[in-house]
């Protein structure tokens, strides 16, 4: 099982030819976000479901369901990277004198060097960042308590009309038929790089307007023990994205 390939599925991408979203997208937003950071992901952008994919099912808002369907065109892992690495950017412009942050030798200059780190950071841990990364995004799309049994039976029956493998189908109907505690989500997570994509990724499936879903967040970021700042930099990429793809 390819869980790159799950990641980009679940995120609904591939629904158009690698490159041609961002070139539809144009110069800024999403497609500066990601477009140096795709050509490095094994498999590119290709094998993707319906647009807006598993996670636009996810999403309990229209918003965020119109922001799946233009993130489609790019892959899942090239979408949180980019928009991370931005508000990890943003983050650390604002550091007084870069306190307690990396050595300019150290720190990610691009969004393609911020998601290698973030891979390189779990794999010495033994944690598989994508399988982590789609936890978390299911986990915060049941914060709000919207999937319902109707609305997971629902998910089930799109699932089944997706391009996933047997195995693949198999992994995320496991996953959204059980509860997945934050700790699970983040046991084993290392390097600020991982966590902000943890952070943005449950950002992107869920807006912080339901007193449970801002609980969540909270919670997550306690646990990531991201900085408050950052953790308020990937909301605000998250807001706009929503707002672009409005």
């Amino acid at each position: 099982m390819s869980l790159n390939n799950l990641l980009n599925q679940f995120m609904g991408a591939g629904a158009t030819p690698s490159g041609q979203g961002q070139n539809q997208a144009g110069s800024g937003g999403l497609g500066q976000a990601v477009s140096s950071i795709s050509s490095h992901i094994p498999g590119g952008l290709a094998g993707g479901a319906a647009a807006g994919g598993v996670v636009a099912l996810l999403m309990g808002n229209k918003s965020a369901r119109k922001f799946a369907g233009k993130a489609a065109t790019y892959g899942g892992a090239a979408l949180l990277g980019g928009l991370a690495f931005k508000a990890y950017q943003n983050w650390q412009t604002n550091q007084p004198d870069n306190a307690g942050s990396a050595t300019p030798a150290q720190q990610p200059v691009d969004p393609a060097s911020f998601h290698q780190r973030a891979i390189s950071h779990q794999a010495e841990q033994g944690v598989d960042p994508e399988l982590v990364l789609i936890k978390a995004m299911i986990a915060a799309a049941k914060a709000d308590g919207h999937i319902d049994a109707d609305e997971q039976q629902r998910i089930f029956e799109a699932i089944e009309k997706t391009s996933l493998s047997a195995s693949e189908k198999g992994l995320v109907f496991e996953l959204l038929q059980r509860d997945i505690p934050i700790f699970e989500v983040t046991s084993g997570v290392t390097g600020i790089e991982m966590k902000a994509e943890i952070y943005l990724a449950s950002c992107l499936v869920i807006t912080p307007d339901h007193p449970a879903e801002r609980a969540h967040l909270d919670n997550l970021a306690m646990a990531l023990q991201l900085p408050a700042e950052l953790s308020r930099q990937l909301e605000q990429q998250a807001s706009e994205a929503f707002a672009e793809a409005a």
